[in-house]
């Protein structure tokens, strides 16, 4: 009978699926992946519970011989030795000089940049375009306008004002007279001369906001170097210190760790 029964065909079991508003936390989670986490966080449980019990019945007068030998700090940590070779007291004042040397090289190099935005910063406040000063030249271009000759006589008589018909004031505004010129073209003049100084003043209030934007940017640069320039000189004379005070002649002092100034002094002779 148990043989017939094995083979029939049965339904195939299936494991629920992870509906679809919450597909975004993944595979949902089976009862042997639950069992197996709650297993862990079982026993990390317990072994807190004992740790917690080992502080509480701890007695801070106990003795151990580890004591003789190790050392703590003011705020009662105990200083351990990491294994580390001291350093001679001659190796440590090579290193002190090489880093004195590191530290006035990038000084000199923050000052130099220094004072080289100062500088573009003062031409920028006087005038010009800002681009030009940070380059060094002028990027303004004029224009140029050919006019051939058949001789030498003809070059010598030539009048440019003439030519162009301009005035003697201005050399790029074409003369304007109410007797030549119909009224509906002086109109038309008058409306393409406005715009055309619209658009001057558009382009004048923007290179004006383009310098001011390039100085203000060029002063924030030279605040951020002066920083850096107190804060490199500034290690330098505590390492000038720490080297006077490591040498036996030096007539140098300072401020221990608990508060307590001291000066070290020359022998009488």
């Amino acid at each position: 009978m148990s043989s017939m029964r094995n083979a029939i065909q049965r339904r195939n079991h299936r494991e629920r699926a992870q509906p679809l508003e919450r597909q975004k936390w993944g595979i949902l989670e089976k009862h042997k992946d639950y069992s197996l986490r709650a297993r862990d966080y079982n026993a990390k449980q317990a072994r807190l519970k004992v740790l917690r019990e080992k502080a509480a019945e701890r007695n801070p007068d106990e003795f151990y011989f580890g004591m003789m030998s190790s050392k703590t700090s003011r705020g009662g940590q105990i200083v351990a030795d990491r294994g580390n070779k001291a350093l001679s007291l001659d190796v440590v004042r090579l290193l002190k000089t090489q880093d004195t040397g590191y530290l006035r090289t990038m000084a000199q190099i923050e000052g130099r940049k220094k004072r080289r935005l100062q500088e573009t910063f003062v031409m920028g406040e006087v005038g010009g375009n800002p681009s030009s000063e940070l380059s060094g030249k002028d990027n303004r271009k004029e224009g140029k306008h050919l006019v051939f000759v058949e001789s030498k006589e003809e070059q010598k008589a030539f009048d440019a004002q003439e030519h162009f018909r301009t005035d003697a004031d201005a050399s790029t505004t074409r003369k304007s007279s109410a007797e030549a010129i119909p009224g509906d073209e002086e109109t038309q003049i008058r409306e393409s001369t406005g715009r055309r100084q619209s658009k001057q003043t558009t382009r004048e209030g923007g290179r004006k906001k383009r310098a001011q934007r390039a100085q203000e940017v060029r002063r924030k640069m030279i605040d951020a170097v002066k920083t850096r320039e107190r804060e490199l000189i500034a290690a330098e004379r505590e390492l000038d210190l720490q080297r006077a005070k490591m040498g036996k002649s030096a007539n140098v002092g300072g401020t221990t760790k608990g508060g307590v100034k001291w000066k070290r002094r020359e022998r009488k002779r």
